[in-house]
């Protein structure tokens, strides 16, 4: 089980180490073709939309045929549009970088699935922390590799990117094996995982069953999350004068506070809090957070806002996705993290879209308070929701069949 995880998380790591030396150089690339604050957000919404599409086919097709080659198929497209963002010219390649990444890129449920097939129920959290954890210090260690790619040029970037990615397919190619559920005899009378379009509509129509409410409860906060991202990059270069050169601090900087949180101090917080308690104590941490902005002014504060942010994400999403796997059966676990996935994309969509739309034109501090407000309503739908050690894996899902 340790080798299997630590293989993951390698590949986790490399993988987000790629991905952030390219995405907060994307909107300064934007406006030098002459990009609005709207078309910076649509560029990185467009990630996600094909994420949105992308996420529950990889799901169930993970579920039938393998995470394995879910997995390798999701790092080639990485590498291909790495190579596409290296010599874009214009937003339209931009934007065709964007998408490609984002159909390949809908194996974070299966990354998820495969972490939940190699732990047992009481290590899982613990287990996606340090997943998390990893790919925070990706993030931390991206873009100063980003910012320093650029002195080999504008292409610089994207093509040390697509190199890691390929040499990351590799490493996954050769020592990560396939999950413990796909390798069982295949005689198994297993029941079939059901459609991809009937786990979606599962979740609006049984929205208040555990297992529904907290894909919800995910989908809203990445949303809000991702609608504060978008447009931070901006946010600082309008308020702070921040340039493409030194933007690398304050991503390395959340990317930092999320790999001590979730290496260091997530699972002592689980043993104390428990899932539940501990995702509404992140839910308010990032609402916090994000209603912060608009009254910051100087660094100081800036800090202490910034620093909300990957504390409450290091305490939300772990323990949301682990307590999802819980209610859910294993010959499902893939397609249902793909579906969290697909709903977290939508959000990912549609509230960066609003923040690009509302940052030029209703004001900067618009698109902050909004989403603090969505993180707020969250919170009243997590209430009530145990820690799901009690909570049969068959009962939510089952119940509708």
């Amino acid at each position: 089980m340790f080798r299997k995880l630590l293989v993951l998380i390698i590949t986790a790591f490399v993988d987000m180490v790629g991905l952030l030396m390219i995405l907060p150089l994307m909107p300064f690339y934007a406006r030098s073709f002459g990009a609005s604050a709207l078309m910076v957000t649509l560029l990185i919404g467009s990630f996600t939309a094909a994420q949105l599409i992308s996420a529950p086919l990889w799901g169930r097709f993970s579920d039938r045929y393998g995470r394995r080659p879910a997995l390798l198929v999701g790092l080639g497209a990485a590498a291909i549009a790495y190579i596409v963002f290296a010599f874009s010219n214009s937003l339209w390649l931009l934007l065709v970088s964007r998408v490609v990444q984002g159909a390949g890129g809908g194996t974070v449920g299966v990354i998820q699935a495969y972490v939940a097939d190699a732990t047992d129920v009481k290590n899982r959290a613990r287990a996606l922390g340090w997943l998390s954890a990893a790919t925070n210090v990706g993030v931390a260690l991206g873009p100063p590799l980003g910012s320093l790619a650029l002195l080999a040029g504008p292409s610089g970037p994207g093509l040390v990117a697509a190199a890691l990615c390929m040499t990351n397919m590799l490493f996954a190619w050769k020592f990560l094996s396939e999950s413990r559920e796909i390798e069982g005899d295949p005689k198994q009378h297993v029941k079939k995982p059901r459609a991809s379009r009937q786990a979606l509509a599962y979740v609006i129509t049984h929205a208040r069953e555990p297992g529904p409410r907290l894909i919800w409860i995910y989908a809203i906060a990445m949303g809000a999350f991702s609608g504060m991202s978008a447009i931070l990059a901006l946010f600082l270069m309008d308020r702070f004068g921040v340039t493409e050169r030194r933007v690398w601090i304050f991503f390395t900087y959340i990317g930092t506070i999320s790999v001590i949180t979730r290496a260091g101090v997530l699972g002592w917080a689980v043993d104390k809090f428990g899932e539940a308690q501990l995702s509404r104590i992140g839910l308010v941490l990032l609402s916090m957070g994000l209603v912060s902005f608009p009254f910051v002014h100087n660094y100081m504060l800036l800090a202490l806002a910034i620093a909300c942010i990957p504390l409450g994400t290091a305490f939300t999403f772990p323990c949301v996705t682990s307590l999802l796997s819980r209610v859910i059966p294993a010959n499902e676990r893939g397609l249902y993290m793909g579906v969290q996935q697909a709903y977290g994309g939508m959000a990912r969509v549609i509230v960066p879209l609003w923040a690009g739309w509302s940052y030029d034109h209703l004001g900067r501090n618009v698109p902050f308070i909004t989403s603090a407000i969505l993180v707020i309503g969250t919170i009243f739908l997590n209430l009530g929701i145990d820690d799901g050690r009690k909570v049969k894996t068959t009962d939510v899902v089952e119940a509708a069949v």
